[in-house]
């Protein structure tokens, strides 16, 4: 059994590095067409690796309903929200948005599991949206208030919590002991084939883009930042609580900054490396008590 240090460690080192790698995916295909092709590509994945396996993949319609609801929130909706949102905003207020996963998932598995919000889980969770908010001070000061941007704030915020909606039905799937391999391969076929009826709705083009770059990002945003990292996060979610997993997303954009420094040029300041510390005694908080 994977251990829950490498389980977390896997999530954010993945998923970090997806915020690099999703630049190749932007040109040719509409971003939501890509979104489709990663989860379905994916799912796929998931499907035959089970098959070979002869992994259980037969479930009642009760429990595809619920596989259903995870996949329309966790790997359609919020991805949705998040890129008409960053219409608007840059990836930066975008992070400190994401950021209050932390809250909600505080919250949620407190209001449906009567999961105990301890002071240490909420010390921790000011410490990373904190550390956050000083890493992209400066974009935040240059935030522009306009009926645009606000708009494009509440569906960030949305995308949020469509996010830690996605992870309560993780959370109960697991609790009725579905195996989270199939839970998330059934999830993103799901959630891939919404994301095509948007983008179907959206007059988005279902073109292909045969670049190498494009096909090596998507099979790594694919098998990787989907099928591994997901997998990751959402055992450890079953494994230490909502809040305690949530807490990843507050390193995500740490291991973001590091990958533009060597490769983009990143200039680090005073505020970025106190922002940085300060997430990071957060985290150290939360690895504690998880």
């Amino acid at each position: 059994m994977i251990n829950n240090f490498t389980l977390y460690s896997l999530t954010v080192l993945i998923w970090g590095t997806t915020w690099y790698v999703i630049k190749f995916q932007l040109g040719v295909v509409e971003p939501d067409v890509s979104v489709a092709y990663r989860f379905l590509l994916a799912s796929v994945i998931m499907l035959v690796y089970c098959l070979v396996r002869n992994l259980k993949l037969r479930f009642s319609v009760f429990e595809h309903v619920f596989f259903l609801v995870q996949g329309f929130f966790l790997f359609c909706l919020n991805y949705i929200l998040f890129y008409l949102a960053a219409v608007e905003l840059t990836t930066g207020l975008i992070a400190v948005v994401f950021s209050g996963m932390l809250i909600f998932n505080t919250f949620n598995s407190a209001l449906v599991f009567k999961t105990p919000i301890t002071g240490s889980i909420l010390l921790a969770a000011l410490m990373g949206m904190t550390g956050i908010t000083l890493i992209f001070l400066p974009e935040l000061k240059s935030l522009s208030l306009t009926d645009k941007t606000l708009f494009a704030l509440a569906l960030s915020v949305a995308g949020t919590y469509s996010a830690s909606v996605g992870n309560m039905v993780s959370i109960r799937n697991q609790r009725r002991q579905l195996p989270v391999l199939q839970a998330n391969a059934w999830g993103m076929l799901y959630g891939a084939l919404f994301t095509c009826v948007f983008a179907w709705m959206n007059g988005s083009a279902f073109v292909f883009d045969f670049r190498p770059a494009y096909i090596i990002s998507l099979v790594y945003l694919s098998i990787f930042g989907s099928v591994i990292a997901f997998w990751c996060y959402l055992t450890l979610l079953g494994r230490i609580g909502a809040g305690n997993a949530a807490y990843a997303t507050v390193l995500f954009p740490i291991v973001a900054l590091l990958i533009s420094t060597v490769f983009e040029g990143y200039q680090w300041s005073l505020l970025v490396f106190i922002g940085v510390l300060v997430s990071i005694a957060g985290n150290i908080i939360v690895l504690r008590k998880a």
